[in-house]
């Protein structure tokens, strides 16, 4: 069982854990793509593709459709409120890409959508 652990400004925290946010967003960016991803062999993504496709999210849409790159296998997320001990855990139902909330803190561009199960 893979973990993904997210620090998180207190704000979104209390969002989560009072279950009014279900779903917590990353920006596209390279830092995201490398954590987020593997390729279709299961090999790490570079930082030279992952600043490529951060930069052109269309052909990293098409990448994901296509099989050429795959979400880590992660079961689970555990926020943490900032860096302090203080925890949650929650099933990842699913990670995907698109538009979010603005009231859950979402940009107005696309996304990494972590979509949240049940508490645990």
């Amino acid at each position: 069982m893979k973990t993904l652990h997210l620090p998180l400004k207190a704000k979104w925290y209390e969002m989560i854990e009072s279950l009014i946010k279900g779903a917590e967003y990353r920006d596209i960016t390279a830092y995201w793509i490398v954590r987020l991803f593997r390729d279709e062999n299961g090999r790490k993504i570079t930082r030279l593709t992952a600043n490529f496709l951060a930069s052109n999210i269309e052909i990293l849409k098409w990448w994901i459709e296509s099989g050429k790159l795959v979400f880590k296998p992660f079961d689970f997320v555990k926020f943490s409120y900032g860096y302090t001990k203080r925890t949650m855990t929650f099933e990842i139902e699913s990670i995907t890409i698109g538009k979010g909330k603005p009231e859950w803190g979402a940009p107005t561009e696309d996304v990494f959508i972590i979509k949240l199960g049940k508490r645990v």
